[in-house]
């Protein structure tokens, strides 16, 4: 049974009985896995915080031919979204990985949308404002997979936002300026986009929503 080492996204991980752990991560080369972290609700030693929600990190993982899930050696942490400035940049994290997850094909690289997911991550990190990095990702997660629609209709203020996103990194978006009336213009948009792809409304989205609605009001 070969053993592989990979730098990785986690995307999610729960739980298999009282002390193992599922673990759905991203590789660069091999595309999306599902594994069994064993004893990784008990101990943190092979493990550590390396298991949470869009972290970046490099795994080794020992894999058998016709079976479903590999089972990971250790997890190293490369960089962590715990590493954010605020409580809505975590929820973002949490977004931000789910979209991944739904996407990403099994065993199948995308070097394209590790990139995109590891470069949001450092920027989620490094304090980019939440709202414009999370319109930037949708425009190009959206664009990556080919579903990105040309008739959304868009106010003349949000169509230079979405054309500003392919001169941008996500370290930088906030410099394009968009108004909080074109972040919610564009989220409604790709919120419908994402919904009529996948079928259903993402979990980490409803909770955003309602991280926005019971915060308190700006004075």
């Amino acid at each position: 049974m070969p053993l592989y080492t990979a730098d990785a996204l986690v995307l999610r991980t729960y739980k298999l009985g009282e002390a193992d752990r599922i673990v759905v991560f991203l590789t660069r080369d091999r595309g999306k896995k599902r594994g069994v972290a064993p004893h990784a609700g008990k101990s943190r030693k092979r493990f550590g915080g390396a298991l949470e929600p869009l972290s970046e990190v490099r795994v080794a993982y020992f894999e058998k031919e016709r079976r479903e899930l590999v089972s990971l050696n250790y997890a190293e942490l490369v960089r962590s979204p715990f590493g954010a400035v605020s409580g809505e940049a975590l929820g973002y994290s949490a977004y931000f990985a789910e979209l991944i997850d739904e996407w990403a094909a099994e065993a199948d690289a995308d070097d394209r949308l590790f990139r995109l997911g590891t470069s949001v991550l450092e920027a989620l990190v490094a304090g980019a404002p939440v709202e414009p990095l999370a319109r930037y990702f949708e425009c190009w997660l959206l664009r990556l997979q080919g579903v990105y629609p040309l008739d959304l209709r868009l106010s003349a203020e949000a169509e230079a936002f979405v054309e500003g996103t392919r001169r941008v990194t996500p370290a930088d978006v906030g410099g394009l300026g968009p108004s909080p009336l074109v972040l919610r213009e564009l989220e409604g948009k790709h919120r419908t986009v994402i919904q009529s792809h996948l079928d259903k409304e993402l979990r980490s989205a409803r909770v955003l929503r309602d991280m926005r609605r019971l915060a308190p009001a700006s004075p």
